[in-house]
């Protein structure tokens, strides 16, 4: 049975990842309607789109068509095992599988770029989306966040070329069959799969060897047979860095060339090696670099991700930072960009696992920004870990300018800031906050 034969029922649809297939699903014109906790931005959108969601947990709130035992279910780790939807379809016998699972049988008959690594993911491959639509290929694009020009995590401009994000949780990455990768980083993060760092280089070891034709990696990373870096030498680099308003100017080196003076409209130097590794990887493939390096000039960004914008005399950047390495880059940035601006990081933790093992490293990073404010540890997928909140975060910050600070005080704390940059810090919900915040904002003014 074709892919457009076959009923689909999403639980978890508003995840980033799974709103992306079930667009493609829907746009593809299958049967397509899904599950979600709560009403977000990503579910209003499928909405508008005339996608069917249901927000209560019960098996009586599925319409009949798709309580067939045809019906195929995709679900997302976030969906509690316990959950009544789930338990019917598992013992009616449905189809069921992963997001990861039905990701590689769309892009199967394409020619696959497959993006991994803990840190960088969406930006490498939203840089990528971004070069190839410069350059008019014939590609569809899932992704991660939401593009900005774009206002989408799904692109579609054909089916020769697909370029996907590679997600290590649950070892889900080892689910596709790429043709090109690039891997951005293999720092030790989801412990609560993988148990040590070692274990989580071994997956990615893994992922490498499933990969057919080429694979580009970050110099420290070491897997593969190509390399790219940031001002060091490796087979492809971004030289001479220069900054410059919201951007850099940099010379891009290759095995073969060497490009002077190229412009990029983005800040922070771990976005240039985002995009540096999206170079790579269409060299190897042998696609014309060359000609899509004036597309780095226009590249706008993607929502939640170093995103900018004022409110008043204060500069608020919103960032997907979640754990101490993404932290770190995000401070690094703002000491190369906005070193005079005091500055207030907002942030909420992502994951009880997460903030247990990196609770000195969250510790230490965060008391090096001028104010301090934290948020409950948003759960996802988990149930709560004894003795680990954020309040024994809070207690570990040195920099005695700290609080917390309940969810329902976000935005008054976001307004009343004394300091000339606030960060916007969290994977969790903390992003439906900002975006609440913004939308009161425009209205306001």
């Amino acid at each position: 049975m074709s892919l457009k034969e076959k009923k689909y029922y999403f639980l978890g649809i508003g995840g980033i990842g799974m709103s992306a297939l079930a667009k493609y699903l829907f746009h593809e014109g299958c049967q397509v309607m899904g599950y979600d906790k709560t009403h977000t931005p990503l579910t209003t959108k499928l909405a508008e789109l005339g996608l069917p969601i249901i927000f209560d947990a019960s098996i009586d709130a599925v319409p009949e068509p798709f309580i067939s035992p045809e019906t195929e279910v995709i679900f997302t780790p976030a969906i509690p095992k316990d959950h009544p939807q789930l338990l019917f379809f598992l013992d009616q016998g449905n189809p069921i599988q992963k997001r990861a699972a039905l990701l590689g049988e769309i892009t199967k008959s394409t020619i696959v770029f497959a993006v991994a690594g803990t840190h960088g993911k969406t930006t490498t491959a939203s840089f990528l989306t971004h070069l190839f639509d410069y350059l008019k290929m014939n590609f569809s694009a899932f992704l991660g966040g939401i593009m900005n020009g774009y206002e989408s995590n799904l692109i579609r401009k054909g089916d020769q070329y697909s370029i996907v994000e590679a997600d290590e949780y649950d070892r889900s990455f080892l689910k596709l069959s790429p043709d090109f990768a690039c891997i951005t980083a293999t720092d030790p993060d989801h412990l609560d799969v993988y148990g040590t760092p070692e274990n989580i280089k071994e997956a990615f070891a893994q992922f490498s060897s499933l990969v057919s034709q080429g694979v580009v990696s970050k110099r420290h990373v070491g897997l593969g047979t190509t390399s790219y870096s940031i001002e060091e030498q490796t087979d492809y680099s971004a030289q001479q860095l220069r900054p410059e308003a919201q951007g850099y100017y940099f010379d891009f080196e290759t095995p073969n060339q060497k490009f002077k003076n190229i412009y990029i409209s983005t800040i922070g130097k771990h976005n240039l090696s985002n995009a540096i590794a999206a170079l790579a990887l269409m060299d190897v493939a042998g696609l014309p670099v060359e000609k899509a390096l004036p597309a780095l000039a226009n590249f706008k960004g993607i929502q939640r991700r170093m995103q900018l914008f004022s409110m008043g005399d204060k500069l608020i950047m919103d960032d997907y930072a979640h754990h101490p390495e993404e932290i770190k880059v995000v401070l690094d940035t703002v000491k190369e960009f906005y070193p005079s601006k005091k500055n207030m990081v907002i942030f909420q933790p992502h994951l009880f696992s997460r903030t247990q093992y990196f609770m000195t490293d969250f510790a230490n990073i965060l008391s090096k920004f001028d104010e301090i404010v934290l948020m409950d540890i948003y759960p996802a997928r988990e149930l709560p870990i004894s003795g680990v909140t954020s309040d024994v975060l809070l207690e570990q910050i040195t920099n005695p300018n700290k609080r917390k600070i309940k969810n329902e005080a976000f935005q008054e704390t976001v307004i009343d800031a004394m300091s000339e940059l606030v960060l916007i810090l969290g994977a969790g919900d903390i992003g439906n906050y900002i975006h609440e915040l913004k939308n009161e904002t425009i209205n306001a003014t």
